[in-house]
């Protein structure tokens, strides 16, 4: 389970969105949570002089006291919190510590302090999600907000399932949440039609094969949600789905059905172990709409060292394996 969660904060209302979630989560998995900073020290260089001395004291102490000061607004939430100054770059160091804590799941806004007034993810936040290999839990904010921490409560929580051992990875946690916020929980499989790339219309006989191919792979949905359903020890609401674009269709199912959280396994059947993620978790994380909770299958790796100097300040890219 989810024991050990990490949340960076940069010191903005944009990241702090995440904390009613942080609280969410917390409380009903009995996990215990630690703020993390990133101090980051401009390099030294002939445009940009290091960091004079008192100046950085200072920002370090500024910087304790907001941990401390966020610490105890979810201690007032009953929530196990511990807190973690690092001085770096943030993108290395919140990688590098989430490694070395042996966190279970990362926390992360979408944007932070220098990305107001966009909905579009941030570099550092896509390159901090591209080379973790654990859970990781996306919130969604375009603006500033007042955020109270312990009034937050799951209502409909959406797992996409494929049939695949990896995706069903989701459902222990998801249950979990479930349960603990009594939540409904919508288990939704979508057969997808097959891909018949042509220059002229399906014959009759291909469209009858298409159709023969789609409508096998329904009974087995069907059976396949009908035993998930028989074994889950909570309600679940199940549905069955016919799509030739089954990212699209998750998406536009989730918005009809006001989701709270859209809760996915890092990979599906199909997926390549040597990716961060599956194509449809990747469309989420690019394109999705809700905060999106994102189980990591695979064990954790960690990242192999990288040369600061080639390197360059624009990191990106997988993690090596």
């Amino acid at each position: 389970m989810l024991n050990n969660v990490l949340v960076p904060l940069d010191g903005s209302p944009l990241a702090e969105c995440v904390l009613p979630h942080v609280v969410a989560i917390a409380k009903a998995l009995d996990s215990e949570v630690t703020l993390l900073n990133v101090l980051e020290q401009p390099s030294e260089s002939l445009r940009m002089p290091k960091a004079d001395p008192l100046d950085w004291y200072l920002k370090k102490t500024e910087a304790e006291a907001y941990l401390n000061t966020v610490k105890a607004r979810l201690e007032k939430s009953d929530v196990s919190v511990k807190t973690k100054l690092i001085e770096g770059r943030a993108t290395e160091q919140i990688v590098d510590y989430a490694y070395s804590s042996n966190a279970d799941l990362v926390i992360l806004s979408n944007c932070g302090e220098q990305d107001a007034n966009r909905w579009s993810m941030s570099s550092i936040v896509h390159q901090i999600i591209q080379r973790i290999w654990t859970s990781t839990l996306i919130i969604r904010t375009g603006k500033p907000q007042v955020t109270q921490t312990d009034n937050l409560q799951y209502h409909r929580l959406m797992v996409p399932l494929d049939g695949s051992q990896r995706a069903g990875a989701t459902l222990p946690i998801a249950t979990a949440l479930a349960q603990a916020h009594q939540a409904e929980l919508l288990l939704v499989h979508v057969v997808s039609k097959p891909e018949m790339p042509r220059h002229m219309p399906f014959t009759q006989e291909e469209s009858d094969l298409i159709n023969r191919f789609v409508e096998r792979n329904q009974e087995e949905g069907a059976k396949y949600l009908e035993q998930l359903e028989s074994h889950l020890p909570t309600d679940v609401q199940t549905h069955l789905l016919i799509s030739d674009n089954v990212a699209a269709t998750l998406q536009n199912f989730s918005e009809q059905e006001q989701i709270d959280l859209l809760i996915l396994s890092a990979h599906g059947y199909s997926g390549e172990a040597r990716w961060s993620y599956g194509a449809i978790t990747s469309r989420f994380i690019s394109d999705g709409t809700i905060p999106l909770l994102i189980i990591q299958d695979l064990p954790h790796e960690p990242p192999e060292p990288v040369n600061d100097v080639a390197r360059g300040d624009a990191t990106t890219g997988q993690v090596a394996r």
